[in-house]
């Protein structure tokens, strides 16, 4: 009998701080990857950029790398994910006319807060189904202030663009966005006229909507003769298909460069604070996400002069007892407040450096469950398994911690970079291998270990409860310190 081979399935993810190429098989099994890193630039307080091109010469690199260590073995589609509220203004020759703007970037937020204020909360629930807030990184936040102050550059731009939305119309020629992709400008229906309507021009500029699965086209990369490309979506909705949290009452935390928390369920109750999609088969996912997860880490370990490998070392070693608070550039879900920023609670002449990394990861754990308590919430009934991915899973300490601080289990997976692997699981249903990526999801997502808490897990409850009352204790004060930075 011959045996033909079925081909492999190309994934990207075009991250914060690298693009992430991996090739897997129909069934989840990785065969190559290759990730290559780019820089984030901070030119001002509160301001984060990224070159485009840097996303799309990563994507070429990565690519060339997981080809040649395939040898010749076909791919047959290639999926997109990326991070959202992520926006690059370009011409109709895809020609960036700026840097991006990324998610973590607050430059926006007086002009997010006047927006903000045009809806009351019916209106919003009406328009957005929850009580939502139009923060510094929603789309027609940036939209006004490129307007504001380059209205020339916003004049000659044709598109407002995504990364990965980018990167595929580099990849095919055309130009095309997803639902889950356009957060509080697109709704279950399409866009949503309410929002587009708040700046002059925005809606001329967004991409047309199709599907995820979708094809763009055939791939113009010639080493990829042959390969469909398909839209693709978030990262964050990547991790919730390549962690079946499509199916009502799984959960989700993904610790990378932030932290994301979700939840399924046939329920929607309204709840500020967090992100509820359009229904999907009756299953609503309810998703918050934070400022700062692996980049508090990354910060902790520059503060030092240490690498991250000795920071977690460092933590292993470690007592409990400090708490920390990870909003190092404002907070977003639950809080939604570009002004906070983190501290460090109940240092004594005792603290050493290894309490404090410990501290770091704890704070960052501390973050993932005041999200899940508000995703809960919305979904009316608690989340069991809940899965933990993103880089930030590769490290037992931290899903231990994880564990420890939710006080119950958390399933890491045998995939950790979900949504790179859902973004390969979207190719795969656009090119017909599987009938819809919750079958495709079905047969290639599986438990790689279980977390249970430890026996003393309960002891950290007084730590967890001074982590909530941290905010509305130091409330005024961060406000005082954002007087500060913004005179000095």
């Amino acid at each position: 009998m011959i045996v033909t081979d079925p081909g492999l399935l190309l994934g990207i993810d075009v991250g914060t701080t690298a693009v992430k190429v991996a090739a897997f098989t129909e069934y989840g099994v990785r065969v190559a990857a290759h990730t290559v890193g780019y820089p984030v630039r901070r030119p001002h307080p509160g301001w984060a950029e990224q070159d485009p091109l840097d996303w799309w010469r990563g994507c070429l690199r990565g690519i060339r790398a997981v080809l040649a260590e395939l040898r010749g073995r076909r791919i047959r589609a290639v999926g997109l994910v990326s991070q959202v509220n992520t926006h690059l203004l370009a011409g109709a020759d895809l020609r960036p006319l700026s840097p991006a703007i990324i998610w973590q970037d607050t430059r926006c937020a007086e002009d997010a807060q006047a927006l903000d204020a045009r809806f009351d909360t019916e209106a919003k629930i009406r328009i957005w189904g929850a009580p939502i807030t139009l923060d510094a990184s929603f789309a027609g936040a940036r939209a006004a202030y490129f307007a504001r102050t380059d209205p020339a550059k916003w004049a000659e731009a044709r598109w407002l663009l995504s990364p990965k939305d980018f990167i595929g119309a580099k990849l095919t020629g055309r130009v095309a966005t997803d639902l889950l992709s356009g957060v509080r400008v697109a709704g279950a229906n399409g866009y949503l006229p309410e929002a587009t309507a708040l700046v002059e021009g925005l809606a001329a500029k967004l991409p047309e909507i199709l599907p995820a699965e979708a094809v763009l086209g055939p791939c113009a990369v010639p080493e990829l003769d042959g390969a469909v490309v398909v839209v693709g979506t978030m990262d964050a909705y990547g991790d919730v298909f390549g962690s079946r949290t499509t199916e009502a009452g799984r959960g989700l935390i993904s610790c990378g460069t932030s932290l994301v928390v979700a939840g399924a369920s046939t329920e929607s109750v309204p709840t500020p604070g967090i992100v509820t999609f359009p229904p999907r088969h009756g299953v609503f996912v309810h998703a918050g996400p934070t400022q700062a997860a692996g980049d508090a880490v990354r910060w902790w370990a520059h503060a030092g002069g240490r690498t991250l490998d000795e920071v977690f070392a460092s933590a292993a070693t470690g007592a409990p007892g400090v708490v920390f608070t990870p909003y190092l550039a404002g907070e977003r879900a639950p809080l939604w407040d570009p002004a906070v920023r983190g501290s460090f609670l109940g240092l004594s002449a005792a603290t050493t450096q290894a309490d404090l990394a410990r501290a770091v990861l704890t704070g960052v754990a501390m973050s993932a469950r005041h999200v899940l308590e508000v995703v809960e919430t919305a979904c009316g009934a608690p989340l069991d398994p809940i899965a933990f991915v993103g880089g930030g899973a590769r490290s037992d300490l931290w899903a231990q911690l994880h564990a420890d601080v939710l006080n119950r289990p958390i399933e890491r997976l045998r995939v950790v970079d979900s949504a790179v692997l859902a973004a390969a699981l979207l190719g795969a249903v656009g090119a017909g291998i599987r009938p819809d990526i919750d079958t495709a999801a079905a047969h290639a997502v599986a438990t790689e270990r279980v977390f249970t808490p430890a026996p003393d897990a309960e002891g950290l409850r007084p730590l967890y409860e001074a982590y909530r009352a941290s905010y509305a204790g130091l409330r005024e004060t961060h406000a005082r310190l954002g007087e500060y930075r913004a005179t000095s």
